[in-house]
């Protein structure tokens, strides 16, 4: 088993930023987390893809964040990161880690971390 651990959300205010981290831990395999990366729910909305990144480094961000932010790892220590810049209160969600062998297969979900956006 793989075990993910977010930290980094907070309160801030629009044209904010904040930077979210997972660490991944456990049985880490390098297939097992091929692909980490970021995925968001709002109140009343479906989960969906913010930005993910492979080990080697092919990444994938929804339109609605390109531009403002940035995924990034270090295969090291099997850890995602996403600098989030120009905050708008639309990012406002609960930010899940995720990890799978491939971009957009998800075998792992960390447990979320709070993110608002507001003045």
């Amino acid at each position: 088993q793989v075990q993910l651990v977010e930290s980094g959300g907070g309160l801030v205010q629009p044209g904010g930023s904040l930077r979210l981290s997972c660490a991944a831990s456990g049985s880490i395999f390098t297939f097992r987390v091929n692909a980490m990366g970021w995925y968001r729910q709002a109140p009343g909305k479906q989960r969906e893809l913010v930005a993910t990144i492979t080990s080697s480094n092919s990444i994938k961000y929804a339109d609605s964040v390109k531009g403002r932010f940035t995924v990034s790892r270090d295969n090291v220590k099997v850890t995602v990161y996403l600098q989030m810049n120009s905050l708008k209160p639309e990012d406002t969600a609960v930010y899940y880690c995720a990890a799978g062998p491939s971009t957009g297969r998800v075998d792992y979900w960390g447990q979320g971390t709070q993110v608002t956006v507001s003045s």
